[in-house]
């Protein structure tokens, strides 16, 4: 449930953009297993701009395009700001299956491009008792993030994404259509890249999805965000 952010904070010092979100879910994960306040605690959700068109709404498995910054709400003291991160490329992720922390999922939800939010949230849903020194979190942190929201996707696990990936409609992805389907993903965005990374992406899909090891991710292999459809 969404409720009212007080609209005084502390200035802003900043201590530096460090701080790799959407690389610490698991941080997180075991700082909620060992903080059982969950339950009481809420996230709250301020909305600072919604555009008059506001649709898609994002739901999860949706892939988001966002900036955001976070501060600690005890001084105001920035921690994060994605906007020095990659070149300022805003962050690309996946809603509600764990690659950021559990409030910025809970946060993100029912939001449209072009809105903007101010959200608090509580240790419990943030990273805990245990805190996280490298990124200058103390433990028991309540956190303040201010979102802007440009993109709402279909995920990469959507039943769309499959069926354009498994150009034969066999149910199952081989490894010549996955590889084709990255070079056209490679030449869309343009980046620079190092000539090993299309051999080395692919690799490690097939690492990490097909767990019968029989050369193909199947249907369910793929569907790790649980769509029904498939």
């Amino acid at each position: 449930a969404a409720g009212t952010v007080p609209r005084r904070r502390p200035p802003v010092r900043d201590m530096g953009c460090g701080l790799p979100l959407l690389l610490l879910p698991l941080l997180a994960a075991l700082a909620r297993a060992e903080d059982g306040t969950a339950a009481a605690e809420e996230v709250q959700i301020e909305v600072l701009h919604l555009p008059e068109a506001c649709s898609p709404k994002s739901k999860k498995g949706d892939l988001l395009n966002a900036h955001y910054d976070g501060f600690l709400a005890s001084d105001g003291s920035k921690f994060y700001c994605s906007r020095t991160q990659n070149e300022g490329h805003p962050k690309w992720f996946v809603l509600g299956v764990g690659q950021v922390i559990k409030g910025l999922d809970i946060a993100m939800m029912n939001m449209c491009p072009g809105e903007k939010r101010k959200v608090t949230i509580p240790p419990s849903l943030a990273y805990g008792q245990q805190g996280y020194a490298q990124g200058k979190i103390p433990p028991n942190a309540t956190l303040i993030f201010e979102i802007e929201l440009y993109a709402v996707n279909k995920g990469p696990r959507s039943v769309e994404a499959f069926n354009q990936i498994d150009k034969d409609g066999d149910k199952k992805l081989s490894e010549l259509e996955i590889s084709q389907y990255l070079k056209e993903e490679f030449a869309r965005d343009g980046k620079k890249r190092h000539p090993s990374a299309h051999d080395e992406i692919l690799a490690d899909i097939f690492k990490k999805n097909d767990h019968d090891g029989d050369g193909f991710i199947s249907a369910k292999e793929y569907n790790v965000y649980q769509h029904d459809e498939l």
